[in-house]
């Protein structure tokens, strides 16, 4: 226990924020080509053409950038709570984002692609594609395109990459996203090709919290400079997402030919392991954060739900009735919800809770609540007359429930916190929405860098397996042992 409390406390250390000379920036790494990724050929490294236009930016105002993962629909509510300095991972600067954040000048212009499989033909426009299934992001500029076409039936996707591949699978006619996207992850695939015009235009802008008006001017002194001097073409050339004809230096597409060559497939078994082989450093510390999470939460939801059991079972009447509602509204309201609401609602009453301090707190809260209705089944079943056995022997009622009643039910209950324990730990997969990085964001990561779903699932499973495993093997060593401890005391 005190070698947990002790880990648990210096993760919070480290998550305290760092020197004040350092850009903080929200950004989406999973699948985030070419935006912000990590680099398929050195997963540990940030790339892309935003993580090189914010490196430039820093460097310019006299800052050092440092990344904060999060989510791509929680960028403007974490800028909103304060996670960091500014949101850049192709947000587009629409009327409903300027009425939640501050925008920087756009840095980068655009347009929706149509994408479809190769061998299909006429699906080249809006028109076109009345009738047919269209697979997009949601709260996207081609989200709010297609929602005025009612003719065409659209499916929502979190990652482009899904996307892409059910249009693969011949789940949808047609996707229609950026093209940047569109360049990146279907450009390359033999089975899909871009067709028609651009459709639409649209805008990226850095966004910034009300109040950072300072900040901001910076960055927008620095695009400009970055704009006049060239430095900005350059990026994008590196990327290919500039013409080559266009004004401005000269710059091979350097940074799109690693692209291609780092996610060329890869045909032999040998090659495959040793990318598995390298994927193992990057999911040991997401395990490790897992199971770190994971146990302080059964720590709290073992405090917590005995202490609603006891109250429910032998406290007054309003007591007993407050554990009642705190369990049924707990077990009957959504955990992300709950994740969400400690997260970003509680700061609204003033109450601030780090990244991990709030996964823990929501899990272990969420779990106290089906832990006592575990607790109170075991401390039913105690017959009552060994309460008034203790009693008669001058305990008092809280010395007869430490001593008798409790390690009773306690027995009787360990199965049942075993299983809780391993659902917590596949539950946690959740935390990934408050910029925690544990297993399942990790397989997020891995399989859309890769498009390899099959092998990185299998490996990501290894690890949640590995991980239950020895505390299903404690469990039944401490129902032995209780057992044993049981029977010597009946003879």
């Amino acid at each position: 226990m005190r070698t947990l409390l002790a880990a648990c406390c210096l993760l919070l250390l480290a998550t305290l924020p760092a020197d004040a000379t350092d850009l903080h920036w929200g950004a989406d790494a999973q699948s985030g080509a070419p935006y912000v990724f990590h680099d398929p050929a050195a997963p540990s490294r940030l790339t892309g053409f935003e993580t090189d236009i914010m490196a430039e930016i820093a460097h310019r105002i006299g800052r050092d950038p440092v990344m904060v993962q999060n989510d791509w629909d929680g960028l403007i509510p974490g800028l909103q709570r304060g996670l960091y300095d500014a949101a850049m991972d192709g947000i587009e600067i629409t009327p409903e984002h300027r009425q939640a954040v501050d925008f920087s000048i756009p840095y980068y212009r655009t347009f929706e692609q149509i994408v479809v499989r190769r061998g299909q033909s006429g699906l080249d426009s809006l028109d076109a594609l009345h009738g047919h299934v269209v697979g997009t992001l949601k709260a996207s500029l081609a989200d709010r395109i297609l929602q005025g076409e009612p003719q065409i039936a659209v499916r929502y996707y979190d990652e482009e990459t899904n996307a892409y591949s059910d249009l693969v699978a011949h789940r949808l006619d047609a996707v229609l996203l950026d093209w940047p996207i569109a360049l990146y992850y279907a450009a390359p695939d033999p089975r899909l090709k871009l067709v028609g015009a651009p459709v639409g235009t649209l805008a990226y802008g850095i966004a910034f919290a009300r109040g950072s008006d300072a900040l901001r001017g910076e960055v927008d002194q620095a695009l400009r400079d970055m704009q006049n001097d060239g430095a900005l073409q350059r990026i994008l050339r590196r990327w290919n997402l500039a013409p080559a004809n266009g004004p401005g230096p000269v710059e091979p597409p350097t940074a799109w030919r690693h692209y291609l060559e780092a996610t060329a497939p890869i045909p032999g078994l040998g090659d495959r392991l040793r990318r598995y082989a390298s994927f193992l450093p990057l999911v040991a510390r997401a395990a490790g954060l897992t199971l770190l999470v994971s146990a302080c939460a059964m720590v709290l939801a073992v405090a917590v739900g005995l202490v609603l059991a006891i109250a429910r079972r032998y406290g007054p009447r309003p007591l007993a009735i407050l554990a009642m509602l705190y369990v049924e509204i707990v077990r009957g309201t959504p955990l992300l919800i709950q994740i969400l609401f400690i997260f970003y609602g509680l700061p609204g009453l003033g109450i601030r809770l780090e990244p991990f301090v709030a996964g823990v707190v929501a899990l272990g809260l969420n779990y106290g609540a089906y832990e006592a209705e575990n607790y109170r089944a075991g401390l039913q079943s105690v017959p009552h007359g060994q309460v008034e056995a203790a009693v008669a022997l001058n305990m008092t009622q809280m010395q007869a429930l430490r001593y008798v009643v409790v390690p009773q039910a306690f027995r009787l209950v360990v199965p049942v916190m075993t299983n809780d324990f391993i659902s917590l730990l596949k539950d946690s997969s959740l935390v990934s929405v408050i910029t925690l990085t544990e297993l399942s964001s990790t397989y997020v990561r891995l399989s859309t860098t890769y498009f390899d779903y099959f092998g990185t699932g299998l490996l990501i499973g290894a690890a949640y397996l590995l991980l239950g495993l020895p505390f299903v093997h404690l469990a039944r060593l401490a129902e032995r042992r209780l057992a044993r401890g049981v029977g010597r005391a009946g003879r």
